[in-house]
């Protein structure tokens, strides 16, 4: 018998853990046996003291352990960060392997088995995340590691996220932590197009990579369409819908840096003549324009996350049900809606209900033509389903 702490679960606690769930709440648990330090492994048993699972240890979170392996005989040590990272790598061999798509993610923490970990490849550099405490107690081993297998120009963390907060953690932490310090703006491809990433200060780790196929997959339908990109961010919906013939092109933000960035990005693929860039709040300015008389072929949604915890989860639906409604009524009959939310918290069946309510509200009809899901570089382990955080409809309304 090893020597680790050992978590205690209530009698009847056990059942998401025997199911492979990787997380064991603060409320599941009748005991500690041991001093675990922050980010320390711990062994997860039931109230006999039978061994469930191996994770580690985080004391102020409600996620008390995030579960590493559910075999007895495996250490959660440096050769299972090799184990866990190589898989993980092998998963993505098929993009490495694209010379037309230079910005994807490597490992996407709990579904590849690396639970609080992000790792974002942008070009010559990769971007690390680090969420939990385990996390942060491998960070100076998944360097190595990372530098090692990956042969960057650079790693640069940007561990800036507020669960770090929840964790216990350090609310902010970002900087070079192994190569060359990255430029201002690092230049990748997506689908054999150029794109400027900030990826120091940009949203997420610099860009949101979740979206690449969806943006290869809508712009087609844009050719010969007047299209209006809600929320965009650095402009790379807008700027692959111009870049498939899209007659013109919208795009609106309301953040004055992030337009900088997106007319570059025009600028940088030659259809800075189809796109426009408006600076504003989504929800007022698409009042105005519905106001006016204003409309379009193609609407694209793509909001921020609206609701970050569950108490959030009714705001979050009104908005959402507003900007799609809005949208529905800027859109010609017959014109498509391509809407997403990206907040884990809403899930696909509540999402679509919300449109369904919007579409009563516009008084429009409105068909599902296909439903969208985040990229295959962001699995979804089957024992893990709130990793599948982003979901998407693309609907024609008439």
């Amino acid at each position: 018998m090893n020597d680790l702490p050992r978590v205690i679960l209530k009698p009847g606690r056990e059942k998401s853990v025997r199911l492979r769930h990787p997380w064991v709440f603060s409320g599941a648990i009748a005991s500690l046996r041991g001093h675990p330090s922050p980010g320390a492994v711990v062994d997860v048993v039931d109230e006999a003291g039978r061994f469930l699972a191996r994770g580690v240890y985080s004391p102020r979170s409600q996620i008390r352990v995030r579960l590493c392996t559910w075999d007895a005989d495996e250490a959660v040590d440096r050769t299972f960060l090799c184990r866990r990272l190589d898989r993980a790598l092998s998963g993505r061999r098929a993009l490495e392997n694209d010379p037309a798509t230079t910005a994807y993610r490597l490992v996407h923490a709990e579904s590849d088995g690396l639970p609080g970990v992000i790792v974002d490849r942008y070009g010559p550099y990769l971007v690390l995340q680090l969420l939990s405490w385990g996390a942060e107690v491998w960070r100076e081993d998944l360097v190595a590691l990372l530098a090692e297998r990956c042969a960057p120009r650079g790693i640069y963390e940007r561990s800036d996220a507020a669960i770090r907060r929840l964790e216990g953690l350090s609310p902010q932490t970002d900087g070079l932590l192994w190569g060359e310090e990255p430029p201002e703006r690092v230049e990748v491809w997506e689908g054999g197009r150029p794109f400027l990433v900030d990826i120091r200060r940009g949203q997420k780790t610099g860009a949101y990579l979740d979206q690449r196929e969806n943006r290869l997959r809508v712009a087609p339908l844009c050719t010969g369409k007047e299209v209006l990109d809600v929320f965009t961010y650095s402009g790379w919906f807008a700027v692959h819908a111009a870049s498939c013939g899209a007659a013109s092109v919208v795009g609106l933000d309301s953040s004055a840096e992030a337009l900088d960035l997106a007319r570059e990005n025009a600028r940088r693929n030659r259809v800075e003549e189809r796109t426009t860039w408006e600076e504003g709040d989504a929800f007022a300015v698409l009042r105005e324009w519905r106001a006016s008389g204003r409309s379009f072929d193609v609407v694209i949604l793509d909001p921020p996350k609206f609701a970050a915890r569950t108490s959030q989860v009714a705001a979050a639906t009104r908005g959402y049900k507003d900007i799609n409604m809005l949208g529905m009524h800027l859109l010609r009959p017959g014109g498509l809606l391509v809407t997403f939310s990206c907040s884990g918290l809403v899930s696909a069946e509540l999402f679509q209900k919300v449109v369904f309510g919007a579409a009563l509200d516009a008084g429009r009809d409105v068909q599902v033509l296909s439903r969208l899901f985040q990229g295959e570089d962001h699995p979804v382990l089957l024992t893990f389903p709130e990793g599948a955080y982003l979901k998407g409809l693309s609907c024609r309304v008439w």
